[in-house]
C-alpha cells in the first residue's frame, strides 16, 4: 500500500452566482471577486451537483481568466444523488462513500467544490463532502462570494444576531400552515429571524400562505432575484402586506422569505 502524499491538496469551496434557472446571466466579475475567478481558473479537479452547469460556469471563468487546462481535460465529478423516493420503508439508506471524490486531493491536487448557486455546503449537499474532507485530514479553504441567505438577512432589517434557516416548508396547505405557526411561536419566544426558501414556481403560493397565517404584527421580508438587475428586497408587517396587493414573484427568480415575530 502506498503511503499518503505528505503534501495533500485542499478542498476549495468556490462560490457560484445566483442566476441559475433565471433568464439573466450576470457578469461574473460583478458578483465574484477577481481572486476567486483566478483561483477557479487554476483548478483541474471539481466536485459538483451537475457537471453540465459546472462546465457552463468554467466557460464564463475562461472568458475573464483563461483556464490553466483545456475544459475537456478538467475532471468534473458529481456528488451522489439521493435515491428516488427516499429509502425503502423501514430501512435506512447507507451514506455514500465520498472519499473517492477526494482522491485527487490525497494525491496533492486542489479540488474545487461548487454549488449550483451561492456558497457550497450552505443549504447545499456539498456539506457532506466537507465533512469527509475533515475526517480525512484534508484542509478546507472557503472562498468569498454571494450567499442568498445572508444577503437576504442583511437586507431585511430583521434580527441578524439570532437567525435560523428552516429550508423548505411543507407543500400541503394544512401542514404548511401548521409549520408557519410553529416557527412564528419559536421566533416570538426567542426573538429569532426565520428564513425559508421555495422552488421558484411555488414562490407566490408560499408568500400567500405566510401573509395568511402569520400574525399581523410579525414582520415579513421578501428578497427576490438577489444580485440580479432589478432585485427586490422589501420588509413590511403582515398587516401591511394584507392591506396591499400581494406582489407577483413569478416562477423564475430565486426568493428568500424571512420573518420575525413581534
Amino acid at each position: 500500500m502506498s503511503a499518503p502524499n505528505p503534501n495533500p491538496g485542499r478542498l476549495v469551496l468556490v462560490p457560484n452566482t445566483l442566476d441559475l434557472g433565471t433568464d439573466i446571466e450576470v457578469e461574473l466579475g460583478e458578483v465574484l471577486p477577481q481572486a476567486v475567478i483566478a483561483r477557479a481558473a487554476r483548478l483541474g479537479f471539481w466536485v459538483c451537483e451537475n457537471a453540465k452547469t459546472t462546465r457552463a460556469l468554467l466557460k464564463r471563468v475562461d472568458r475573464l481568466v483563461p483556464l490553466t487546462l483545456p475544459l475537456q481535460q478538467i475532471q468534473i465529478s458529481e456528488l451522489p444523488r439521493p435515491p428516488k423516493g427516499g429509502a425503502a420503508r423501514g430501512a435506512t439508506a447507507a451514506a455514500p462513500d465520498l472519499k473517492p471524490l477526494l482522491a485527487p486531493a490525497r494525491a496533492g491536487h486542489d479540488v474545487g467544490l461548487l454549488s449550483e448557486a451561492g456558497l457550497p455546503a450552505v443549504a447545499d449537499p456539498g456539506a457532506a463532502l466537507v465533512q469527509t474532507a475533515h475526517a480525512m485530514g484534508i484542509a478546507v479553504e472557503p472562498l468569498a462570494g454571494p450567499s442568498s441567505l445572508l444577503l437576504a438577512l442583511a437586507a431585511s432589517g430583521l434580527n441578524g444576531q439570532s437567525f435560523a434557516f428552516v429550508g423548505y416548508l411543507p407543500v400541503e396547505a394544512s401542514a404548511r400552515a401548521a409549520r408557519i405557526r410553529e416557527l412564528e411561536v419559536f421566533s416570538k419566544r426567542h426573538g429569532q429571524t426565520q428564513l425559508a426558501i421555495e422552488t421558484p414556481y411555488r414562490n407566490d403560493a408560499l408568500l400567500g400562505a405566510l401573509i395568511e397565517h402569520l400574525q399581523p404584527g410579525t414582520r415579513l421580508s421578501i428578497a427576490s432575484g438577489l444580485t440580479l438587475p432589478g432585485c427586490r428586497c422589501e420588509t413590511r408587517s403582515v398587516q401591511q402586506w394584507r392591506a396591499s396587493k400581494q406582489p407577483a414573484l413569478g416562477g423564475r427568480l430565486p426568493t428568500v422569505f424571512s420573518w420575525l415575530a413581534g
